[in-house]
C-alpha cells in the first residue's frame, strides 16, 4: 500500500506543483473549431505510434498505442532491496552483498525490452517529447510504495550538459521529473544538480569506461535545497548505474540524507 505523502515545505527555485516546464500559456476552451482543427491535423500529420508505427486513429493524439502500452514489461517484487534487480526471493543480490552502492536504492518501472527501447529512443532522440506523459505515468504507476522508507522530499532530474540540451531541445529527465512531481505532489528541483563537464555518450562504453567517463561530471548547484533531504534522482534508463552513481555521490557530498534512483527502464 502506498504511504501517505509528508507535508513538504515550499522551496525556492523548485518547479511549482501544477506547472509545466513546457510553458504556462493556458489552452483555449473547447469550441466548435476543435473538430475541424483535429481533422486538419490528422490529414497533415497522421498520428502514428512511435514504437510500432501503427496508426492511432482519427482524432487521437495518444503518444503510444494500446498494444505497445500493454506490452511494456512492468517490474514488480521480488527484487534486490538495494539496486532493484529482479530476484526469485526478496533480499540483496550477489553484487549488492559484496559492493557498496553510492545510492541508497534504485527502482525502475519496466524492463528494457524492445518496446521500452523504441519508446525511450523516440523520446530522447526523435523529438517525441509528448512521450513524457505516458513514461512518467509508468513511474507513478510503480507508486511510492515501491520506494523503501519515507517518501522522498525532493525530485532531482539527471542533468544534461547545456550544449546537449540545446541540441536536443529539452532534458528528457527533467520532463519526467516535472510530470511525476505533479502527480505525487513532491517538489522538483530542476537546477539542484548540473553538469560540470561535457562527457562522451555512454552508449558504446563498458561499465568501467562509463564510470571513468562521468567521474567528476556533476556539480551540486543548489546545495541548500539538498542538505538533510531524501532526494530521488529521476532518469530514463539504468544500465550499469555509472551515471546514477556519480550523481548520487555528488548529492551525498552536498549533504543529502538519502539518495534514491528512479528510472523508467532498467537493463537486466
Amino acid at each position: 500500500m502506498d504511504r501517505a505523502l509528508p507535508v513538504v515545505p515550499a522551496l525556492e527555485h523548485v518547479a511549482p506543483l501544477g506547472s509545466s516546464e513546457e510553458g504556462s500559456v493556458p489552452l483555449p476552451k473547447p469550441s466548435h473549431v476543435w473538430p475541424w482543427l483535429t481533422a486538419a491535423l490528422d490529414l497533415l500529420f497522421p498520428p502514428f505510434c512511435p514504437v510500432c508505427q501503427a496508426p492511432l486513429g482519427a482524432g487521437r493524439r495518444d503518444p503510444l498505442c494500446g498494444t505497445c502500452w500493454q506490452g511494456l514489461e512492468r517490474l514488480a517484487p521480488p527484487w534486490c532491496r538495494r539496486c532493484g534487480v529482479a530476484l526469485s526471493i526478496e533480499g540483496l543480490c550477489g553484487e549488492c552483498r559484496t559492493r557498496r552502492r553510492p545510492f541508497s536504492y534504485a527502482r525502475a518501472a519496466v524492463r528494457y525490452g524492445p518496446i521500452a527501447r523504441e519508446a525511450l529512443h523516440a523520446f530522447k532522440f526523435g523529438g517525441r517529447r509528448a512521450l513524457a506523459a505516458p513514461l512518467a505515468e509508468l513511474l507513478a504507476e510503480l507508486g511510492l510504495g515501491a520506494l523503501p522508507g519515507a517518501a522522498p522530499d525532493l525530485l532531482v532530474p539527471v542533468p544534461l550538459h547545456a550544449r546537449r540540451e540545446r541540441a536536443r531541445g529539452y532534458n528528457q529527465s527533467a520532463l519526467l521529473a516535472t510530470r511525476l512531481g505533479q502527480v505525487w505532489g513532491v517538489p522538483v528541483a530542476l537546477d539542484a544538480l548540473g553538469r560540470a563537464t561535457a562527457t562522451a555518450p555512454q552508449t558504446d562504453l563498458d561499465a568501467a569506461a562509463r564510470r571513468q567517463n562521468v567521474r567528476g561530471a556533476f556539480v551540486a548547484r543548489r546545495p541548500e535545497l539538498i542538505v538533510g533531504r531524501h532526494v530521488l534522482l529521476v532518469d530514463d534508463i539504468l544500465t550499469t548505474g555509472a551515471t546514477a552513481g556519480e550523481c548520487a555521490r555528488c548529492l551525498t557530498r552536498a549533504g543529502a540524507a538519502a539518495v534514491g534512483v528512479l528510472t523508467v527502464a532498467r537493463v537486466d
